[in-house]
């Protein structure tokens, strides 16, 4: 069994490299789609005798990738983007896998290394993507920029993970979080015909942050989780500016005393997650029970 690597990419020639290089183990048939790049982007991907296919700008949704999964030949496709990278690990498994029958696709844990950091916690990790699977069985629905193949047959999941060097800077994630990935989520809003309240204004990025950072756990990745859990509480609170501008800054008239009981309300939900999470990691029995008895009683109307 033979195996395309479609890489859909923009003026990332450095990365690209680093991408194409790790693939080496796998002797596949590269399709690399250039949306129109102004730096080496092609000239790297003919280095590695990557078809290069040059199509207009699309990288909010995934269209280029679908045309690359469509000029691909091999049996299987691995689907990879331009910041990631295969271990020979994972190599060596996706050698073994492609020999079934049984399944149209595979799961692939994914490492996120962000600020220099592998975060093993919160949304990061295993963050199981389905990137490889039977040519002609599997397509992105192309609605948003964050979506899943769509693979017609059964799935399973692999055990090695590759490396996707996410965010080397703030800039960069600024960048990436506040200009793109917002107005895609603005999107899904509008289509759902939503409408925004002033208490979104707190309730969005206090929800995130206490999902984020108490709920799935980023707070055990250290001083990277709490800022990588603030950035996204931004991120949540600029989705909410941003619906209110599409609504031309509707003035909604906000009193002091609802003010201060939305602000109470989000502090009862720090108080309940900051006891939920000393609950969870007590070892002792006796602290488990007291801690349990103080959410209890912050939590009592």
């Amino acid at each position: 069994m033979n195996i395309s690597v479609v890489i859909s990419t923009y003026n990332r020639a450095d990365s690209l490299a680093r991408t194409l290089a790790s693939l080496r183990p796998l002797d596949p048939e590269i399709i690399v789609i250039d949306n129109e790049s102004s730096d080496a982007t092609s000239e790297v991907a003919k280095r590695y005798h990557a078809k290069v296919f040059k199509r207009p700008n699309n990288l909010m949704l995934n269209v280029n990738k679908n045309f690359g999964f469509s000029k691909a030949t091999g049996d299987w496709i691995l689907c990879l983007d331009d910041d990631e990278e295969l271990t020979p690990e994972l190599a060596r498994e996706i050698k073994d896998a492609i020999k079934t029958d049984r399944v149209a696709g595979f799961w692939i844990p994914r490492k996120n290394i962000i600020f220099g950091k592998w975060m093993k916690y919160g949304i990061w990790w295993p963050d199981r993507q389905l990137r490889l699977f039977r040519r002609g069985e599997g397509k992105y629905a192309e609605k948003h920029v964050h979506e899943y193949v769509e693979v017609a047959g059964m799935t399973e999941t692999l055990t090695s993970a590759y490396t996707h060097h996410n965010y080397d800077s703030i800039s960069q994630y600024l960048n990436k979080m506040q200009n793109i990935y917002t107005e895609n989520e603005l999107k899904k809003y509008e289509a759902a015909g939503y409408r925004v309240s002033w208490r979104d204004a707190v309730r969005f990025p206090v929800s995130d942050f206490l999902k984020l950072y108490f709920a799935q756990s980023g707070y055990k990745d250290g001083l990277h989780g709490l800022v990588l859990a603030m950035l996204q509480a931004f991120y949540s609170f600029v989705i909410f500016v941003k619906l209110w501008e599409k609504e031309k800054f509707r003035e909604i008239d906000i009193y002091p005393d609802h003010a201060m009981g939305e602000f109470a309300h989000s502090g009862k939900e720090i108080s309940y997650w900051i006891t939920t999470t000393k609950i969870r990691e007590a070892t002792n029995p006796l602290a488990k029970w007291w801690y349990t008895i103080i959410r209890k009683v912050l939590n009592t109307p």
